[in-house]
């Protein structure tokens, strides 16, 4: 069984956000970064089905040669392939642009199924694995939490709010993962070492027939804002009979969480 995961390159969530000076988007100058932690699960499961049903894992990538290492770390984990679309320009992509870069580059190895995580943090849209769906006219299932293959086709359960839905169809599919889907392994030394030694295909946007009206966002980032900082707290003293009553009235008054 043949699968594809794509992977992202993201900021580590332990970082101070700072913007850059034209407040349009997030300064990473001095960022460390990690494989997008849903992005884990999907490679994760994609282990998973290759050990029970034999097959290969090719994890593919878009963006800077620093995603290299994004995917040196998929390697890590016993991915058996990894593709990068390698191009600066990506980076600041928008999802359509991303997604029909992936989306080329899934056409030609013709996968039986095809993971992502359920969003890149930082971005948070959840939008390309929807493009890449779109582009290759296959069914898919977001936010999956229970996945099963047999036959050519799969029984997915879903996260919805309150609930779990469930979908059924044939492969191949896109599917998005969710936290709970599995347990995401650690990479051993060997695969560490190996992963380092391992080749890259390496391509271009150009190399995939892209020109560069494809390339054209269709999303423009105007301005990115900080959330406003939070009120310093409050603490309250004296007799605690009066300190209760003084609390309910703060939290149905000003706070608004209870009425």
């Amino acid at each position: 069984m043949k699968i594809v995961v794509c992977a992202k390159f993201v900021p580590d969530t332990a970082i101070k956000v700072k913007l850059t000076a034209d407040s349009k988007a997030l300064d990473l100058s001095e960022v460390s970064f990690v494989v997008n932690p849903y992005d884990e699960y999907a490679v994760e499961e994609a282990l998973q089905l290759k050990e029970r049903l034999g097959g290969e894992v090719i994890v593919v990538g878009a963006g800077s040669a620093k995603a290299a290492n994004g995917l040196r770390t998929c390697l890590a984990m016993g991915a058996d392939k990894a593709i990068l679309v390698q191009d600066d320009c990506l980076e600041s992509a928008d999802s359509f642009t991303i997604g029909s870069v992936l989306a080329r580059v899934i056409r030609d190895l013709q996968p039986e199924l095809i993971l992502f995580g359920k969003h890149a943090i930082g971005v948070d849209n959840g939008q390309v694995p929807a493009v890449v769906a779109e582009q290759l006219d296959l069914p898919q299932a977001s936010v999956v939490v229970k996945l099963e293959i047999q036959d050519g086709k799969f029984r997915a359960e879903c996260e919805v709010e309150g609930a779990r839905e469930i979908i059924e169809g044939s492969l191949p599919a896109v599917i998005t993962a969710q936290k709970g889907l599995n347990i995401p392994r650690y990479p051993a030394m060997k695969g560490i070492m190996a992963a380092k030694r391992a080749p890259l295909d390496v391509r271009t946007v150009a190399s995939l027939g892209l020109s560069a009206e494809d390339l054209q966002p269709r999303v423009v980032v105007e301005k990115v804002d900080l959330p406003p900082s939070r009120p310093p707290g409050r603490i309250l003293t004296g007799n605690v009979a009066e300190a209760v009553a003084l609390l309910v009235k703060l939290l149905h008054e000003d706070a608004k969480v209870i009425h």
